[in-house]
Parts: C-alpha cells; structure tokens; sequence
C-alpha cells in the first residue's frame, strides 16, 4: 500500500468509528488572474495528502461502509483529452489515475452529479469540509434533494454531517519519515537562499533585488513555489509585520530583515533572518539581536516531547521581557517588576505576535494549538510529540517614541527557524542559515 493510500485507509478508519458514511474532499480550482491569464496553479493540501495527485477538476470520494457494507476509495478526475493536453500538458485520465495513484475506482469528473447520490444513497453521515466552499455547499445540497427524491423507493439521505478536516488536522500534525525528509531538504534550499541574501546585500540594492536572489536560489534547487510572499524589509519597514513592498532602498547602517522560505513538493519552509546591510552590526543593533537570540534559545529549549505549544512561547517572553526592562526600552519606574510586564502584557509594544506556528504541507499548517481531547474538556495548550514540525520566531520591533532610546529606533529584528520535534528534544533543521552575529558578519565579509 502506497503513503497516500494508507492515508485514506486510516481516514476511512476514522469514519467507521463515528458511524461510517462518505467523505468528499476536492482539490482547489484554478483562479484566473486576469483575461485569460491563470494564478500558477496548487492543488489543495487536503486532497494531495490524501492523493499525491496534482490535476485541478479533481474530487476524492471515500466510501466507509457499516455492517459488512463495501468501501472504496474513489477518484473523480478529468478525462483524456488530446487537444486539451497540447495546449496545457499531460492529464492522466481516470483509468491511469486509479492505477498510479493506487484508488478503488476512478471516474470522470463530469460524472461527479450523477454518482454521488448514489454513493450517498443510505450513508449514515456525511464528511466534508462544512462551508468552506458555497459552490460544494450547493453541490452537496443538489446530491441530499436527490437522495431525497428516492424516499418512496426506502432510500434515505445521510442524517449527519462531520468536518472532515477536523479527522485530517491531526493526521496531518504528525509528520511521517517521508515527509520529514521532503520538508528537511525545503530547509536547506531556504537556508543557503538566505546566505545567498546576505552575501549579495549591500548598501544602494533595493529590497527587490535581494528578493530575487532567494528566488533564483529557490528554483535553482528544484522548488516549485515560494511558500508565500517573501519579506524582505530594510530600516524601518521591517517594524511592519507583513511588509510586502520590497522596492526601497537599502541603506548603509541600516538593518536587513528578510522572512521567506521555499515550497518544495507540497511542503513548506519558513526561515526569518536579520543582518546589517553594510556586513557589520552596531552596538545598537547588535544588543537587540542578541537579545532575540537568547529569547529563541530559550524558547528551542523548551521545545521537546511533553511540553505544552506555548511553553517556548513563555520562555521567549520571559527573556525578551527582561531585556526591554535591562536595555531601558521599557521604563522599570512605569512598568513595573518583570512580573509585571508579563502580566500586563506590557512587552507587546515591541513583541506583538506568538513565537511560533505548526508548519508542514501550508506555512501555517493545521491543527488545533489546544488539546480537543482532554478528558475534563479544559482545553490546555497542545502537548508536543515528536513528528511535529513547529516555527520559533521571536522578534523585537522598535518604533520612534519619546519614551524610547533613540538608538534604538526602526530597529526590527525576527530570528525565525523551523524545529522539528525528536524523542529527546527538537532539531532546527533550518540551522545552516546563519544566525549568530559573528557567523552574519563573516558571511557578509565574504
């Protein structure tokens, strides 16, 4: 049995233990851009995970029967089409399709109308993702009044409905050695896409031409994808979380914040560095930084089996939180003791976001942070396992103020790495980016 195929057999195993019934997950459309331009087209995560299949127009339809009832594992794809295939490349086909891909059965999607209130016809429940999409709600409502339709003949429509994604987030939260191994090589292209950043930049480029760089590196090295919009953010632009612009200036003294990572087969990299455009850190800037780092080395520290989602986020906190009060960012005589800060969430001036997020097929991967399932139905943070593939990403973003050290202004710093969870601990398989000050300064140097 192929990866993709035990994947549907565990989630087929899942809905027999909530009664049985049909589940349904299509791949994304395509979306047009403009005219007749198309957005590069990515399949939905979903529907890969369960299929490793990367047409558009394609639906899965897995069928969990009760009481000795047949199941099966269906494909809905396009059919052949020669003329099709010389202007937009080679389809498959239903028949080749559920030979490769290892399905039960495979089908045309044009047929998809038709078979489905078959399929459904006396299935206890329904799986899908519930209003995620109004053209599969309206689908899913003209399949239940067909069903409906048969009621004289003792045909009876499915009287649940689940979300399927919530079956597959947890799945999909623990990673397998295959894609740990796909997700460790995204790693590296993006870590030596920022090396290359660091070693092209220097004072006069502008934020899109080192854009281009880690893009060029990406694509060299075999990623089909960015895994979203790079930042790359100089001065003060990168005290803006989500700066998109990349077209100002880079300049001497400045400070070079660049968050990006690679898609590489349908999973995600997500590396953040910071580094003085001129090769060299000031005393300003190289106090902060080293600060962050320490906040993030705390923070990796608390990452390992056992410990709860937002424990590296408290560790971070607790160390940057000191710092603000130690470097006069924040005033002890207003704030108040560390404890304080922390509970007045004072810090958040300069550290506005959580340290990290789950990262695996989407940059910010699914899965609940809570734990759905303690038993007295508290909620509490997560437990971390080993498989789970995380972010730590702490920052400090300084914006002008009269209550703040000059020195200090547009300062914006975020080291960001992804930390896969072992037996023992975590392992930043980002690590080959640089990171310290000295490792920045003699790659820079170079």
């Amino acid at each position: 049995m192929n990866t993709y195929a035990a994947r549907r057999a565990a989630l087929l195993a899942q809905m027999r233990t909530r009664g049985g019934g049909v589940a349904v997950i299509p791949t994304a459309p395509e979306v047009m851009r403009n005219r007749d331009a198309d957005y590069p087209y990515r399949h939905d995560s979903y529907f890969y995970y369960l299929s490793g299949f990367t047409e558009p127009e394609a639906v899965i339809v897995l069928v969990a029967g009760v009481n000795g009832q047949k199941e099966q594992s269906i494909l809905f794809c396009r059919e052949k089409n020669l003329e099709r295939e010389i202007w937009d490349g080679y389809r498959y086909g239903p028949e080749a399709a559920r030979e490769t891909f290892g399905f039960d059965a495979a089908y045309p999607v044009a047929s998809l109308d038709a078979e489905m209130p078959k399929l459904m016809a006396n299935a206890p429940a329904l799986f899908y993702a519930l209003g995620s999409d109004s053209k599969l709600d309206a689908q899913v409502q003209q399949w239940l009044q067909a069903v409906r339709m048969q009621a004289r003949a003792g045909v009876t429509p499915p009287t649940a409905a689940h979300d399927v994604r919530v079956l597959l987030d947890d799945m999909r939260l623990v990673k397998d050695a295959s894609e740990i191994g796909i997700m460790k090589k995204a790693a590296e292209i993006s870590a030596e896409a920022h090396r290359r950043a660091m070693q092209i930049c220097r004072p006069g480029l502008r934020e899109y031409h080192l854009e281009a760089e880690l893009l060029h590196e990406f694509r060299r090295n075999g990623s089909q994808f960015p895994a979203y919009g790079s930042i790359v953010a100089t001065g003060a632009n990168a005290c803006v979380l989500h700066y998109r612009a990349s077209d100002a200036e880079i300049r001497d003294g400045h400070l070079v914040l660049i968050d990006a990572g690679c898609e590489l087969d349908s999973y995600a990299s997500d590396i953040t560095r910071t580094f003085p455009a001129n090769g060299k850190f000031s005393a300003p800037q190289q106090e902060l930084y080293e600060l962050v780092l320490a906040s993030q080395e705390a923070a990796v520290a608390a990452t390992k089996p056992g410990m709860r989602f937002m424990d590296g986020h408290d560790a971070a906190v607790k160390v940057l939180a000191q710092g603000m009060l130690d470097t006069g960012l924040l005033d002890r005589n207003k704030v108040g003791s560390l404890d304080d800060v922390i509970a007045k969430n004072a810090y958040s001036q300069f550290y506005m976001h959580r340290t990290g997020h789950w990262l695996g097929m989407d940059v910010h991967d699914v899965g609940d942070y809570r734990d759905p399932a303690a038993p007295d139905g508290s909620k509490p943070w997560r437990t971390l396992q080993p498989g789970m593939v995380l972010t730590i990403e702490p920052g400090i973003y300084v914006r002008p103020d009269p209550a703040v050290p000059e020195k200090y202004w547009n300062i914006g710093i975020r080291i960001e790495d992804d930390a896969l969870v072992t037996e023992s601990g975590c392992e930043l398989i980002t690590a080959n980016a640089p990171k310290t000050v000295a490792e920045i300064e003699a790659v820079m140097k170079r």
